[in-house]
């Protein structure tokens, strides 16, 4: 070590040889603009998350897929299927499938939700690159070679980005073009039309999984932790067996936990709104007054009384709605609860200490 810190002292204060200035000037352009890709291994291994929920005939189909696009990518590789509380068959197909080895199973022990399924499959994998993707058949695993290729180009996510929503309801279009535009910050942006289906170098999972909270917004902590990141374009494909499980009720349950789990913008609004409510309030005030003492007309208007209580009143329960968020989520974090419990492993996948 001191050898090298010896030789790393001697080229910092020699002198650059004539002409070199260029090519140094244009060396740290290129560092700039290009990510490295030097420290990239050149074996990797790489891991697969797929958190389920009642996808057992759709895991049928993706599985052999799947293992084959992995084995013309990689020397090694594991599958990591996380059942999240599944009520059909998934538990005896993974068990299937884990029993020829590279497939490894987590069964958890009820639905935790689709944020704790896939943080519990980032903490059983080992290998040097990290794919998370649904078990839908929507995230096709064609795409990951284009993923893969963008981490061999020096990115640290490769995230799939969906070219069009044109298959969706005008009401889910515009609600989440909302929510984007509601949980974007001045420090990081969330990607709109970036889900879950993404490739990631070890160091952004290590990174994932030292944050401490519980309520996880994973769209929101991918676009926290940072790191050089990159869109590969994508259209989903159909789902071939099966319902989606995000109906209305869950994605605002989502938005909510993004919202309150991101921005304080709520917070300062329902401030706002109680300042401005206060100036028009006194506003009136002033006004009912000056009209009196001016020509002496009677403060009348039983049904103004009442329509401002009632307002006054509901901004007022909202707002109390609002705070109520925040210290709901905080109780949760203060419990301390783990985010999941598993009822039990099977399979094998890729053994041994990570390098």
């Amino acid at each position: 070590m001191d050898s090298l810190l010896r030789t790393r002292c001697d080229v910092r204060d020699a002198p650059p040889p004539p002409g070199a200035a260029a090519q140094f000037a244009g060396a740290a352009i290129a560092a700039e603009t290009e990510p490295a890709a030097a420290s990239r291994t050149a074996d990797p291994t790489l891991t697969c998350i797929l958190p389920c929920h009642n996808e057992a005939e759709n895991l049928n189909i993706l599985l052999p897929r799947l293992s084959a696009v992995l084995s013309a990518l990689v020397a090694r590789f594991e599958i990591v299927i996380v059942d999240d509380g599944s009520s059909d068959d998934t538990a005896r197909v993974i068990d299937r499938w884990a029993r020829r080895g590279g497939v490894r199973g987590i069964e958890l022990s009820r639905n935790f939700g689709k944020e704790a399924a896939m943080t519990a499959g980032l903490q059983a994998a080992n290998g040097d690159v990290v794919i998370i993707m649904d078990a839908d058949l929507q995230h096709e695993p064609e795409i990951i070679p284009a993923l893969y290729s963008r981490w061999r180009e020096g990115f640290d996510v490769a995230y799939a980005l969906r070219s069009s929503r044109s298959g969706e309801s005008a009401l889910k279009r515009a609600g989440a073009r909302l929510f984007y535009r509601l949980v974007a910050t001045r420090r990081f942006d969330v990607p709109p039309d970036a889900g879950d289906f993404r490739l990631m170098d070890r160091d952004v999972v290590d990174a994932l999984l030292a944050l401490p909270e519980r309520n996880r917004f994973m769209k929101g902590l991918y676009a926290w932790i940072g790191f050089r990141s990159i869109a590969v374009p994508y259209l989903p494909a159909a789902r071939r067996h099966g319902s989606s499980h995000y109906g209305v009720l869950p994605l605002i349950r989502l938005s909510l936990d993004g919202l309150t789990s991101f921005t304080t913008w709520p917070l300062r609004a329902v401030s706002l709104s109680g300042i401005v409510i206060a100036l028009l309030a006194f506003s009136y005030g002033a006004y009912l007054t000056i009209d009196f003492l001016l020509y002496g007309n009677d403060v009348s208007g039983w049904t103004t009384i009442v329509v401002a209580m009632m307002l006054i009143a509901g901004i007022q329960l909202f707002s109390l709605g609002v705070v109520g968020e925040y210290v709901g989520r905080i109780f949760e974090e203060a419990k301390g609860r783990p985010l999941f419990v598993v009822r039990r492993h099977s399979g094998s996948g890729l053994t041994g200490p990570r390098e």
